[in-house]
């Protein structure tokens, strides 16, 4: 869906322009005028406009993020997967970024989360308005950024992606075949995202935002079909050749067990890609096969 601006494309900064906000930068720059910020601009794709700042530097920041933006699209991956790690890129980061804000007060601001947010393990069904309470710091810093996101005094967005695969992103399936992963019968409930569908999700609803329609503040983004790890594993082993398990092989997943509803994505109108794991993981084998 396109951004409609009746005097100028709108001007969005993309906070975090790695592998994920660099497709979303991308999608969003046939329609608008996009900047990439990033320490090392080297992958910001053609046809957005890169900006080398670190976001733990308030005075990069200042200096060099633009002025009057219409969006931001904050999508940050921490740089070490411990609480100081988390800390920085989704509280830190974001403060550091909102206080070097300068100009008109953007539209909407996009903050990328995770449904780790959510602390249910029974096989429940998680949606937008269920309880988050995350056990682990990590999750909590997440939460937390949440909040930030939505004091800003900007409109915010906040999009909970559930796990993310993809052709960039292919370590459960080089896990499955290499025999590195042998998850128990039954096993929990996962979800997941195509990245494609992740990157597709968040330029629609920023589109839907910047033309006036009305949106809600929070989406779930994951796949129609939550599936137990096991049925995913046993599937993909019948469509590419794997290794027997391994001894000391994964017997489980790190996220506990639940099934996060997409309900309120679709009611949006969005369309998914890879509507499922079949969809997402089968076109990967096939791309992979091509490629050998």
């Amino acid at each position: 869906m396109a951004i409609k601006e009746r005097n100028a494309r709108p001007r969005i900064l993309v906070a975090g322009c790695g592998a994920l906000g660099g497709e979303i930068a991308r999608r969003l720059s046939a329609s608008a005028e996009v900047f990439g910020l990033k320490r090392s601009t080297n992958t910001i794709p053609q046809g957005v406009q890169p900006i080398a700042a670190d976001l733990l530097q308030p005075q990069h920041l200042k200096e060099r993020v633009p002025a009057n933006l219409d969006a931001i699209v904050y999508c940050l991956t921490p740089s070490q997967y411990d609480d100081e790690g988390y800390a920085n890129a989704y509280v830190h980061g974001l403060q550091n970024l909102l206080g070097s804000l300068s100009g008109s007060t953007p539209k909407r601001l996009v903050f990328i989360s995770s449904t780790s947010v959510y602390h249910q393990d029974d096989d429940s069904w998680v949606t937008e308005d269920s309880p988050a309470h995350p056990l682990r710091a990590t999750g909590q810093r997440i939460l937390e950024g949440e909040q930030i996101a939505r004091d800003s005094g900007i409109p915010a967005l906040i999009v909970r992606f559930s796990g993310i695969y993809g052709p960039s992103r292919q370590r459960f399936l080089t896990e499955v075949q290499e025999g590195r992963m042998n998850p128990s019968t039954p096993a929990p409930y996962s979800n997941r995202i195509h990245e494609a569908d992740a990157a597709d999700a968040v330029a629609y609803l920023l589109a839907q935002a910047l033309a006036g329609q009305t949106i809600d503040e929070t989406y779930i983004v994951s796949d129609c079909e939550p599936v137990r790890l096991d049925e995913v594993v046993s599937w993909v082993r019948t469509q590419t050749p794997c290794a027997n398990p391994v001894e000391g092989a994964r017997t489980g997943g790190r996220a506990g067990s639940k099934r996060c509803s997409n309900q309120r994505l679709l009611a949006s109108g969005f369309q998914f890609r890879y509507p499922d794991f079949r969809a997402g993981y089968g076109d990967m084998i096939t791309r992979n096969r091509a490629s050998d």
